[in-house]
């Protein structure tokens, strides 16, 4: 075997001072001892008061100090190996490593029980370095290691991360046979579990059949430590076909991977076999409180919760995070303040707990409250209690609140709480502040890691930046954690690079189902969706397990689509696979079926969800509105409302859309009032909706109430309120707000433009209308459609400039449609001129010859000039070409 690492190590250590801190005399001040239970006369055996001062299990420095002076006296200090050990281990365990060496280094018999003493008297005091370099010194000196040697130095091993050092020690058990030892084999195990090598560790647990709890124990929790949760189920369920009885350590490790996928059924048959062999204890009453938690049964983990007979700071902790992921924040607060009440003890993971159920805007005040109960019970030294509390305010809407947080922290380089700032500000949008944090950073020499790059990334849109970031993480090593490399890809497509995202995605050392779903809502979001699909195919080709997040990406892809027949396969894939009743699937996949236009298995897949969550329930309601089934929508929308689902603003906004079409404005004044009573008045979506609604109804004063109330509005709301204010013939109204929507900053679009053309008709402002016209190509590289010509068309009509108008069609750098040859025809109507009628007439028939419009107006035409015999031949040439004029109709 290749001990050269060893030797090395060795070699260094016996020509260095074996020295940790400079010693103590041994016997200082030996005249004041005094144990406080034991009468130290002169007369009472040496020997005795040792053995009754090992037992105490109270060892102190200074009390061991008095012993080691009382043995020197006596003469017995180096007549028996058992005295000196003793006394050794009383150094150990009083914390005293430095007296422990120096009377390591005097003794003058040492066995393996001296050395394992001092191997695990500096694992104890977290000297691990200095445990393996004893054991080198013991290996190169000739001693023979036990199975308690090894175990301790593999534990050294594993708490400074050093692998190799490991395989090294685990060679030589190998080599003297102790790995058939379950201690042994249980620190090996447990070594490559900290270090992510789960393979490695599954590799050394079937070297040999074990029936060893401990070695059991070992590869479970390794299972559960690397997220192997499954493999954990299968290995629990090997350990209880056998004869090897499970422990109380075994159900915690298999009840936290039952949480970790959230397989409740499996989780009550341990709950079941624990009931059976009486394993309960605290640990495992723990466990199962997360369990009920986090599948969702928060009063299963109640009831378990009060059935405790001992509660610790992580059972009071598994309750208050239940009710956090349940979104019952005030039972959450309730709890913690029964904790509190009792006196229990409260560490940083309960406050974080906490803090997370405040970080909503309605808890605003607690939330406050809670801030200063921190300070002044002083858990603002924990970086994780920081976090928290700049996280908690960024939700609630207050990143100033965040920063101020951020600046009073005392410790400033500490990383977790520059990346939640950064987090912060990308999760609010201000991406400037998010890359001038990042900046300053580098420029303070903090190194950024996975979290803060991926942050920051996430708002970058500016190719040039985004490009030395990329640079930042192939300098500094985290271009290789997947997270980093999704963010990084979805950057370049983020920025119009699809190709470069692509090539970036195939050459990841690593991917995930993350990554996977990324790339694929790239191709998706660019209209690559067969791109997408295929992209999948690869997925399933390569053996990756696509999971929740990347069905739902596939599913969005198919309703792009419209591909009810691959929506239909991937349903039938995700029932296969487990995950057909999964609610993260059920909303895409309502979604797939509605934009399909399959409503009814939309409404069949929505009716099989166990649990009808706030997507799936929206998707479908949208499905209805969308299709103009508004008596099915508003039916479901107000069964909604009857358990107490939250709405939101997308399905709101799909009915108000559907009642604008169909001009049902008492509707809309309903729903008005229940999106002010709700406090979603303030929504974009919503109130560009509910200024659409009242824009079809006719009430311009309402369009102007319903906008003035949206909290931000974005292109949508004031393109919407041009429109409004455009079919209302208030031009000069709606080209103000254009303007005010170009001072806010905002860029407007194609249709921003044809609501600006159709103010500039209805009002005959000319001028102003072709100045737009050119603006759109000339400040915003905007190619005017069919819609801006047909208005400009409209607008020359209404002012008699028909000739002014043909040439504009006859100029036209696109086609022009039946749409706007049908415009032009409407206006030769409105003026009696036959000639361009005609020729406009004519090329209606030529695109669209079904079309009876045409022929009508035409006909018209000729009535109004009286020209009998031309309205004669157009009614032949309409039974000529088969068509029909549609006999009118009113409600009165």
């Amino acid at each position: 075997m290749n001990l050269i690492t060893i030797q090395t190590l060795v070699n260094k250590t016996l020509l260095s001072p074996l020295r940790l801190i400079s010693s103590v005399a041994t016997a200082d001040k030996a005249s004041n001892f005094s144990f406080s239970k034991v009468e130290t006369s002169s007369l009472l055996d040496p020997l005795q008061l040792l053995n009754d001062y090992v037992k105490s299990r109270k060892c102190s420095l200074k009390n061991t100090k008095v012993m080691h002076a009382k043995l020197l006296r006596a003469t017995l200090l180096h007549s028996s190996i058992y005295v000196t050990n003793s006394l050794l281990d009383c150094y150990s365990k009083s914390g005293a490593m430095d007296n422990a060496l120096k009377l390591f280094d005097k003794m003058l018999h040492l066995n393996v029980i001296s050395w394992n003493i001092m191997i695990s008297g500096f694992n104890q005091n977290f000297l691990f370095l200095e445990s393996w370099r004893t054991f080198c010194r013991m290996h190169f000196l000739g001693f023979e290691p036990s199975e308690i040697t090894y175990g301790s130095v593999l534990s050294a091993c594993a708490a400074m991360q050093a692998p190799m050092f490991g395989k090294q020690i685990y060679s030589l058990v190998v080599r003297n046979g102790s790995f058939v030892n379950g201690y042994v084999r249980a620190g090996m195990i447990d070594l490559f579990a900290k270090d992510s090598s789960f393979p490695d560790a599954l590799r050394v647990f079937n070297d040999v059949d074990c029936e060893n709890v401990v070695c059991w124990n070992a590869i479970v929790s390794a299972a559960v430590r690397n997220g192997e949760n499954s493999v954990a189920l299968d290995l629990f369920n090997t350990m209880c076909s056998g004869f090897l009885e499970p422990n109380s350590f075994t159900f915690s490790s298999v009840l936290t991977a039952c949480a970790a996928v959230e397989d409740l059924e499996f989780g009550k048959r341990v709950q079941g076999r624990v009931i059976k062999c009486g394993g309960e204890d605290v640990f495992v009453e723990t466990a199962l409180i997360d369990l009920y938690a986090k599948c969702g049964d928060i009063d299963e983990a109640v009831k378990t919760f009060l059935q405790m007979p001992i509660r610790n700071v992580v059972s009071w902790t598994a309750i208050i995070s239940g009710f956090v992921q349940k979104n019952d924040c005030f039972m959450a607060l309730k709890v913690f303040k029964d904790m509190r009440n009792l006196g229990e003890e409260i560490n940083s993971y309960t406050v974080t707990s906490v803090l997370t159920a405040c970080a909503n805007p309605a808890m605003r005040k607690e939330a406050i409250q809670l801030h200063s109960w921190i300070l002044k019970a002083g858990f603002l030294s924990y970086a994780v209690v920081v976090s928290a509390l700049i996280n908690m305010y960024s939700k609630i809407g207050t990143i100033d609140l965040s920063m101020m947080v951020f600046r009073e922290i005392d410790d400033q380089r500490n990383l977790s709480s520059w990346a939640a700032m950064i987090t912060s500000f990308a999760q609010n949008m201000d991406k400037e502040k998010a890359i001038e944090l990042f900046q300053k950073m580098l420029q303070e020499s903090i190194g950024p890691d996975t979290f803060c790059t991926s942050s920051v990334l996430s708002v970058t849109d500016c190719i040039t930046f985004g490009r030395q970031i990329h640079c930042y993480t192939l300098k500094t090593g985290l271009i290789f954690d997947v997270s980093v490399g999704s963010s990084l890809f979805t950057m370049y497509s983020k920025c119009g690079y699809l190709e470069e995202a692509f090539q970036f995605f195939e050459n990841m050392p690593k991917k995930d189902s993350v990554s996977w779903a990324s790339m694929i809502s790239c191709f998706s979001e660019h209209g690559y969706a067969k791109e997408a699909i295929h992209l999948f195919r690869k997925m399933l080709f390569e053996e990756y397990v696509p999971d929740h997040i990347t069905l739902s990406a596939v599913l969005t892809v198919c309703s792009v689509l419209h591909s009810i027949q691959i929506g239909r396969e991937i349903h039938g894939y995700s029932v296969r696979v487990g995950l057909g009743k999964d609610v993260a699937i059920g909303g895409p996949l309502v979604t797939m079926y509605s934009k399909c236009g399959n409503l009814e298995l939309a409404r069949r897949v929505f009716e099989t969800l166990p649990q009808k969550d706030q997507i799936a329930c929206s998707s479908l309601v949208s499905g209805y509105a969308q299709h103009k089934r508004i008596q099915e929508a508003l039916s479901l929308f107000c069964d909604l409302l009857v358990p107490g689902l939250a709405i939101d603003p997308f399905s709101v906004s799909s009915i108000l859309g559907a009642i604008a079409v169909l001009d049902r404005p008492g509707i809309g004044a309903q729903l008005h009032a229940l999106i002010m009573k709700v406090g979603l008045e303030k929504d974009v979506s919503v109130g560009s909706s509910l200024v659409m609604v009242y824009s079809k109804c006719g009430s311009i004063e309402d369009c102007c109430k319903a906008f003035e109330q949206i909290g931000k509005p974005d292109l949508i709301g004031w393109t919407a309120m041009i429109v409004s204010y455009a079919q209302h013939g208030k031009g000069a109204e709606a080209l103000c707000v254009y303007e005010l929507m170009k001072k806010e900053g905002i860029k407007p679009d194609p249709v921003t433009f044809v609501g600006v053309l159709s103010a500039c008709s209805h009002n005959g402002l000319v001028d102003e209308a072709y100045f737009h016209l050119n603006s759109m190509v000339k400040d915003y590289g905007i190619q005017p459609g069919y819609r801006h010509y047909a208005c400009m068309v409209d607008l020359l009509g209404r002012c008699g400039r028909l000739k002014e108008a043909e040439e504009l069609i006859n100029n036209m750098p696109i086609e022009p449609d039946a749409l706007i040859w049908g415009t032009l025809l409407a206006a030769c109507k409105v003026h009696g001129d036959i000639e361009f009628g005609k020729l406009a007439a004519k090329k209606v028939m030529e695109l669209k010859p079904c079309d009876t419009g045409a022929y009508v107006s035409l006909s018209n035409i000729c009535a109004d000039m009286g020209l009998w015999e031309e309205v004669l031949n157009i009614r032949s040439l309409m039974k000529g070409a088969g068509v029909t004029k549609e006999p009118g109709w009113s409600f009165l």
